[in-house]
């Protein structure tokens, strides 16, 4: 009996965390609602740019963008995000990856800069060595969207993979937002 329980609580606790590492999770607030956006700190290189403060990009709408070059979960989202930064760009869209390496090989900025050519990822990188952003946002997952209105807050996040339908229509709505 006993070994039974042992047993099922393991396939319990595997099938949750396969559950959760699956999943994809996105909550929308009402810009009046939304935290404020976390500035962009203990970035130990931009790539791709000069320096950038989020308070410079107020009246941007804003796609955060947490990632990994090693992660295939960011890889599949890449087509999507650089399609977004393509189309709306011209609009108000500021698209900022912030690469937060989950492995010591990442955080050097030769494969860093490798693998922006490599994957044609033209807009501002943040490189997050030290994870002091990805902490200001409690932030815990790759990839992680955070949407950010006009008057910097937060008010829209995704993790995971999917939805990208739903992430396309809320930043046209805050696209179309006045100031």
């Amino acid at each position: 009996m006993t070994t039974r329980l042992k047993s099922f609580a393991l396939s319990t606790a595997f099938a949750a965390c396969a559950m959760i590492a699956t999943s994809t999770t996105a909550i929308a607030a009402s810009p009046q609602s939304g935290p404020t956006a976390p500035e962009f700190t203990g970035i130990s290189q931009w790539l791709n740019s000069e320096p950038l403060k989020l308070q410079q990009l107020r009246g941007k709408v804003v796609l955060v963008d947490f990632w990994t070059y090693s992660c295939i979960n960011c890889a599949n989202t890449l087509p999507y995000v650089k399609s977004w930064n393509q189309k709306y760009k011209d609009q108000g869209l500021t698209v900022i990856g912030v690469h937060t390496p989950e492995y010591p090989f990442e955080r050097d900025t030769g494969n860093v800069k490798t693998a922006l050519k490599r994957l044609g990822i033209s807009y501002p990188v943040a490189q997050d060595d030290q994870y002091a952003t990805w902490n200001a946002y409690n932030n815990q997952y790759w990839p992680a969207f955070y949407l950010i209105d006009k008057q910097g807050h937060v008010v829209y996040t995704h993790f995971g993979e999917g939805d990208y339908a739903q992430t396309e229509a809320k930043i046209q709505a805050l696209l179309a937002q006045k100031n």
